[in-house]
């Protein structure tokens, strides 16, 4: 398995938390920091752990691609949950 499928994974759990969160509380929509920055936030947290770990060897950090597709999981998944649960209150 390699390092993006890993981060793959993770950002898609990240998003299921993200739009679970928004289903129990929607009141934190409304909070300072908005729910898709809490995405970036999980990133930059993963980016950072790997990068301390393997000391940004070559081949061993997440690449480009992974790192928009994971991106566009987690917030595709936050928006849809709430969505599909019929959860009140605005997206955005």
């Amino acid at each position: 398995m390699t390092t993006d499928h890993i981060f793959l994974g993770f950002m898609g759990a990240v998003g299921i938390a993200a739009g679970a969160t928004l289903i129990a509380m929607p009141e934190t929509r409304d909070l300072r920091v908005p729910p898709y920055f809490w995405v970036l936030i999980a990133m930059v947290l993963f980016e950072v752990t790997l990068f301390a770990f393997w000391r940004g060897v070559p081949g061993r950090m997440v690449s480009n691609g992974a790192r928009l597709l994971g991106f566009v999981l987690a917030v595709v998944t936050m928006i849809v949950m709430p969505i599909l649960a019929g959860s009140p209150g605005r997206l955005f």
